[in-house]
């Protein structure tokens, strides 16, 4: 087997994988469409499930600037998914805090983005297996 043979089937299996990830059953879209706000939005909500975090900290989780996180909290602020406080350490530092209308809206984001799509819903079980098993060595 030729590499440009190997590069050209890689680039193929990749191609058919961001497909079905990302187009095929745009769930970033529907996230998006079901809470009402854009889908990085969203990834900050997802991002304060595990707690609430820092500007300085939510800016770097996102790979934004502090400016676009200010307006970003401000809108997730005004709608009443979070809820901003000054750090009790230091007067300077602000603290982004998930209400529980914020939670609810980053769990109903999770489940949405956790179904898997029809196309892996419909596989033989013996592909589902093939498929299950070489996945689980590219993750390795």
């Amino acid at each position: 087997m030729s590499d440009t043979l190997d590069q050209e089937a890689v680039a193929r299996v990749w191609t058919t994988m961001y497909d079905i990830v990302l187009r095929q059953e745009d769930r970033r879209k529907e996230v998006a469409e079901t809470l009402g706000v854009s889908f990085f939005r969203v990834k900050a909500l997802r991002r304060l499930l595990s707690g609430p975090m820092t500007m300085r900290e939510l800016t770097a989780e996102l790979s934004t600037d502090k400016p676009y996180t200010t307006l970003m909290v401000d809108d997730l602020e005004a709608r009443g998914y979070v809820t901003r406080s000054v750090s009790p350490d230091d007067r300077r530092i602000k603290i982004v805090t998930l209400t529980p209308e914020g939670t609810a809206a980053a769990e109903a984001a999770e489940r949405i983005l956790a179904r898997p799509p029809r196309s892996l819903l419909a596989l033989d079980p013996d592909d589902l297996a093939s498929l299950d098993r070489i996945l689980t060595s590219l993750r390795t």
